[in-house]
Parts: C-alpha cells; sequence; structure tokens
C-alpha cells in the first residue's frame, strides 16, 4: 500500500512538472512585449501599422524593441503623428526597419558589422563599448520567444 501511495506521489509530481514546463514555453514577440510592460508605444505601433500578425506568426524574427523611455527621445509629436492612419505606411517602415528575418543571437551579432532589415536597409551593427545597432545601444540582449529573439535598445533607429 506505502509503495502504490508513493508511486502515485511521484506520478502526480511528474504530472505537474510537464504542466509546468509546457506553462514556460515562450511567447511570442507581441506577447513578450506585452508581457514585459515597458513596449507599451511599440506594441501600440505595431498594431496601428496593422504588423501583429505578422510579428506572430512563425518567423523567425529578431526584433530591436525601442523601449517606451526611446519612443519619449523623439521630437514631441512625432509618435503620436505616426499613429495616424494617414502614416500607416510610414510606420510601417520605420517599425521594420526594427527587425532582421532570423534568429539572430547576440553572440551571432557580434560577428557581423551590418544586417538587412525586413524593410529593406541594412543597419550598422557596432562592438564598441557593448552592441549598438546604427546609434541605439542594446541594453538587454537575447529575450527568446517562440518565433524569434528580441534585443532591447534604448533609441528608436530610423530609415535613411
Amino acid at each position: 500500500m506505502q509503495r502504490r501511495t508513493l508511486l502515485a506521489g511521484v506520478c502526480a509530481l511528474a504530472l505537474a512538472f510537464t504542466g509546468t514546463m509546457s506553462a514556460q514555453k515562450p511567447a511570442d514577440i507581441v506577447d513578450t512585449a506585452i508581457a514585459a510592460g515597458s513596449f507599451k508605444t511599440l506594441v501600440a505601433a505595431v498594431q496601428a501599422a496593422g504588423l501583429v500578425d505578422t510579428l506572430k506568426g512563425a518567423g523567425p524574427f529578431t526584433v530591436f524593441a525601442p523601449t517606451d523611455e526611446a519612443f519619449a527621445k523623439l521630437p514631441k509629436g512625432t509618435v503620436e503623428n505616426l499613429l495616424k492612419p494617414e502614416n500607416k505606411a510610414k510606420l510601417a517602415s520605420i517599425l521594420t526597419y526594427h527587425v532582421v528575418a532570423g534568429k539572430v543571437m547576440a553572440a551571432d551579432a557580434m560577428k557581423v558589422d551590418s544586417a538587412t532589415t525586413v524593410q529593406g536597409q541594412k543597419v550598422a551593427i557596432k562592438h564598441t563599448n557593448g552592441v549598438t545597432v546604427d546609434n541605439a545601444k542594446v541594453v538587454k540582449a537575447d529575450i527568446a520567444t517562440s518565433n524569434g529573439v528580441i534585443h532591447v535598445i534604448d533609441t528608436v533607429i530610423m530609415p535613411k
């Protein structure tokens, strides 16, 4: 009887552990950004540009994600203007400039000096005093998602 109780306990523990493991599967890029709480402006911009389904898609994608503080550095009124429906194409261009196709981890980024964005232009990657993408400093790297990776940056980067 004691052996059965022990076996039942081990099975229950294994099932609980399995449930916990599946619950810890990384969320997609959009849901990860929402959960982080410091990307409210980025999420609003992704929604306004109609890119939610794309960034929830299979990917993989590498996103250089500006924080709310990064968006706050833009000239007054810039974000509000970009969020207007008539500026959807311009907003999409700026946002896709922050995305690279494929999953580029920080260790991989250290081996290159540029990357082609989904928008079509290249971003410069420098490795002096940390990593920068164009003029933005990577402040946190390698946030794994189910469809890619997020690298947090401190400045909104703009296409040329």
